[in-house]
């Protein structure tokens, strides 16, 4: 017999809630805030109307199914499993947070505080979950399934992200690293530099999109459903024993940058989540390239 499906509600704590963890009470809170000319009303609000938004959503879950809540902190512990509906109830990014733990499962992104999102990925107000859920769980349910990147490290840890992956120094050191690309007819380059950003057409809305206006580049960034991955490196150094010869460029899929390290310590996160980072040392060689996952979000 078949599992009934199970929602899965993704959210993340509140700024009002992580005030009241650090001063115990709304009163403290408040003067806090009040000591910096800003009011603890509007915190407390948004605060509302996230889990307003949240309690519809639960609501909206078919009686037969289970469901069942994990927060942001939360989800590499959590199990998921292929009955799963994921919702995402809260900001974009917190799809993207969910997206790496994912292998398939359908997400129905609904923003939790419309008119402060930009709504790429939280695409549905919270009134929509009654019909969503059902539709996201039948077959045929219309997906767009977003391009992720991964990085995998020759003694073959592995990170997904939807946005991007960073590899560089952990504070603010320069990185050293011999960066090479798949094919390339050119040997691989010495560089020293803050850091290399790979990502995808979700990313490039984001911190990829910084660095291409930045340096007003000519590259065609990809769309989110596009099988091919842009890179930067940041603030590359020219140097008698390093070159700036490639900063930038297109991956397509199946091809990978590679970069070996020649520093101590640097290390690999995805989509800004540092607590949760590869750690790279002298000599290792990490891959990153277009991955097999990709993100089915309901249309």
């Amino acid at each position: 017999m078949s599992l009934a499906p199970r929602a899965v509600l993704v959210h993340r704590t509140t700024e009002y809630e992580e005030l009241l963890a650090r001063h115990g009470t709304h009163g403290q809170a408040a003067f806090f805030l009040a000591a910096r000319g800003r009011s603890v009303d509007a915190v407390r609000e948004r605060h509302e109307r996230t889990r307003r938004a949240l309690a519809e959503v639960a609501g909206a879950v078919p009686l037969t199914w289970r469901q069942t809540r994990v927060e942001r902190a939360d989800l590499d512990r959590f199990l998921f499993g292929p009955e799963d509906v994921v919702v995402v109830v809260g900001q974009d990014g917190l799809v993207a947070n969910a997206a790496k733990y994912l292998t398939g499962q359908p997400v129905i992104g609904i923003d939790a505080d419309p008119g402060r999102n930009a709504g790429v990925l939280v695409r549905h107000r919270p009134d929509r979950a009654r019909r969503l859920l059902p539709y996201a769980a039948g077959a045929g349910a219309a997906v767009d399934e977003l391009t992720m990147v991964e990085a995998v490290t020759d003694d073959r840890q592995r990170l997904l992200a939807l946005n991007e992956i960073y590899v560089g120094p952990p504070g603010h050191q320069t990185a050293r690293y011999t960066l090479g690309l798949d094919g390339a007819e050119v040997p691989p380059e010495p560089q020293a530099s803050s850091g290399v950003l790979v990502g995808t057409g979700t990313g490039a809305t984001g911190w990829l999109r910084s660095l291409w206006e930045q340096r007003s580049s000519a590259l065609a960034l990809p769309a989110p459903s596009d099988g091919r991955l842009a890179w930067f490196v940041r603030e590359a150094w020219p140097s008698p024993a390093t070159g700036t010869s490639r900063v930038e460029g297109l991956l397509d899929p199946g091809h990978g940058l590679r970069l070996t390290v020649e520093s101590d310590r640097l290390v690999a996160f995805g989509d800004g989540v540092e607590s949760d980072a590869l750690e790279l040392t002298w000599g290792q060689t990490i891959r990153l390239t277009t991955a097999s996952t990709r993100l089915h979000l309901i249309h």
